[in-house]
């Protein structure tokens, strides 16, 4: 499965406007979290899941993530920058980073959110079910935050529901995808565009396939899960360092 396997992009350009007065004049994805920025805990697990090279997708603040991870900073992997001259929504920031991918298959995934994945397993289905485009979706007990996502009984994406303010139990998008390079190759250059609202609602009913992990999920995207986070991940950020 060596050739099959991708690179990734991690999108870590959020401003975090939600976390003004958490955050240290820093990207959301730089918030120090149990001794480390948050986004170094990210390459950890993905350097565990056998990726050997990443591309990490800057805007607000860019440099103090380049500089962070600087050619001295030996984390076991290849690390590649991309900065967006704005913001240019996750799609966007996808096709900007897509030149330094050398793979025909790119994981993607968010800087202010840790799922332990199992990466092999995710690729293995991906391939099985000869996706164009795959996304780990996480079941919760509340999905208002987040809204949902529904699959039929193959796995196939059916609909994507917004947030609600009814508190209700079904799957989220855990922002973690498998993408075959020519659906990045699709998305117009230089324009702001929304994968999860532009891109993916095209290929409801066609090559778009959900694939469940029931492992904890956190992002630090508001002021409650930031501070809860060093705690619920503590023994999760122990094992990566192992």
């Amino acid at each position: 499965m060596t050739e099959n396997y991708p690179e990734a992009i991690i999108l870590a350009g959020g401003r975090g406007t939600r976390l003004r007065g958490v955050l240290d004049n820093r990207p959301k994805p730089m918030a120090i979290i149990n001794g480390k920025p948050f986004l170094e805990w990210i390459l950890l697990l993905l350097r565990l899941q056998g990726i050997h090279r990443v591309v990490i997708s800057t805007g607000h603040l860019g440099e103090m993530v380049e500089s962070y991870f600087d050619a001295d900073k030996d984390i076991g992997m290849e690390v590649a920058f991309v900065r967006d001259p704005f913001p240019l929504g996750t799609a966007g920031a996808i096709r900007n980073a897509l030149g330094k991918i050398k793979a025909n298959r790119i994981i993607v995934l968010n800087g202010d959110s840790y799922l332990h994945f199992n990466l092999p397993y995710f690729l293995k289905a991906h391939l099985a079910i000869n996706a164009s485009a795959s996304i780990i979706l996480v079941p919760v007990e509340d999905t208002s935050r987040y809204g949902s996502v529904e699959v039929n009984k193959d796995g196939k994406v059916i609909s994507f529901l917004e947030k609600s303010q009814k508190k209700q139990p079904g799957l989220i998008n855990a922002g973690i995808y498998l993408l075959e390079r020519n659906v990045a190759e699709e998305i117009p250059e230089g324009k702001k565009i929304s994968l999860e609202k532009e891109i993916f609602p095209d290929l409801i009913g066609k090559n778009l396939y959900g694939v469940i992990c029931d492992e904890l999920f956190i992002d630090i995207g508001t002021p409650e899960s930031f501070n809860k986070a060093g705690k619920i991940l503590k023994s999760e950020f122990e094992y990566l360092l192992q």
